[in-house]
Order: C-alpha cells, then sequence, then structure tokens
C-alpha cells in the first residue's frame, strides 16, 4: 500500500520545486545594472562564489557624523565622476584575502571593507543590497554581485549567457522592494 504513495509525493515534490523556480528570474554571467542613486549604468560580473556585493570605489574614508558611521569615497568605474559621494555605513565587511593576497607583516587573514546599503536594478528588478566599497580598478567589471544579492534579485543564473535580463529598465513604482 505504501508504494501507491510514491508516485503522488513525488508529483507534488517536482510541482512544488517546478513552480518555485517559475518565480525566478534568469540572468547571463554578466549583465548591465543600473544604479539609481548615482544615475549610472555599469556592468556587473554575477558571482555565485561570492557572497557579498563590490563596487569599485577609490580614496574610501570612513568618518562619523551626528554619532553615524558614514563613508565617502568616489566611483572608480570611469573618469566622469570626479565629486566624492557621501552615505551612511550599513557595516563593516571582513574579506577573506586569497593566499597572494596575504601580507604576513600585517597578520589579517581578511580585509575590512566599508559597506553601503544601495540599489541595483537589473533587467526589470529594482531591489536595494548591501555593497562593499573597494579599487576594482584592476578588474574588468566594476560592480561584482554576490550570493546575497543574487538572492534578493530571485537569480538563476546560467554562465552561458550574457546580458539576459537586457538593458536595465525599473522605472515603475511597482519594482520596490519585497
Amino acid at each position: 500500500m505504501r508504494a501507491r504513495h510514491y508516485p503522488l509525493l513525488l508529483s507534488l515534490l517536482l510541482g512544488s520545486l517546478a513552480h518555485a523556480a517559475t518565480e525566478k528570474s534568469i540572468y547571463g554571467l554578466n549583465e548591465r545594472v543600473a544604479l539609481p542613486d548615482f544615475d549610472l549604468e555599469v556592468a556587473a560580473k554575477l558571482d555565485t562564489g561570492a557572497q557579498t556585493a563590490s563596487l569599485s570605489a577609490r580614496d574610501i574614508e570612513r568618518f562619523t557624523r551626528k554619532g553615524e558611521r558614514w563613508v565617502r569615497f568616489y566611483l572608480a568605474v570611469d573618469d566622469a565622476h570626479a565629486h566624492p559621494i557621501e552615505r551612511p555605513m550599513a557595516r563593516i565587511s571582513k574579506i577573506k584575502r586569497r593566499a597572494g593576497d596575504f601580507d604576513p607583516d600585517e597578520d589579517k587573514t581578511y580585509t575590512a571593507r566599508p559597506v553601503i546599503e544601495l540599489e541595483l536594478c537589473m533587467g526589470k528588478t529594482l531591489r536595494t543590497v548591501e555593497v562593499n566599497l573597494t579599487d576594482r580598478t584592476a578588474f574588468q567589471y566594476p560592480l561584482l554581485i554576490g550570493s546575497d544579492a543574487l538572492t534578493r534579485f530571485g537569480a538563476l543564473i546560467d554562465p552561458s549567457l550574457t546580458n539576459a535580463a537586457g538593458k536595465p529598465d525599473c522605472t515603475t513604482a511597482s519594482d520596490a522592494d519585497e
């Protein structure tokens, strides 16, 4: 009698998995992402192996304003961003250093990076995510989107695709965070 229940259980499980997959959006390995706070669109690498998102910034300075932690920085995405940006800090992220990046004199296996909250628009989806600030000018992509942010986007990544979401277009009020 128990054998008759297995097909029913299997069909229920497969049905719920198929439903969950339909709620996800498919993105490619690289996407165009709008940063509405900065009126900017940048190329991004989607990296499921990284936990946090990283934005290319330079001259990063932490400071206190009215008892709260803030950060001042310049975008390091192109030559057009010559004015400083100030944002409240969400937290400090400890990013594990790679073996070749370890300095035994510093005796630290991590790099402390300031984290801000930032709106990102990918395809037609707008989400507020945490982004750490670091100089990414040596990398091809000024924005790296890690697994935490990808989860917020409900992303399924197909590494054989590029710009699967199309041009960022988050112009409607219904794009608010869920």
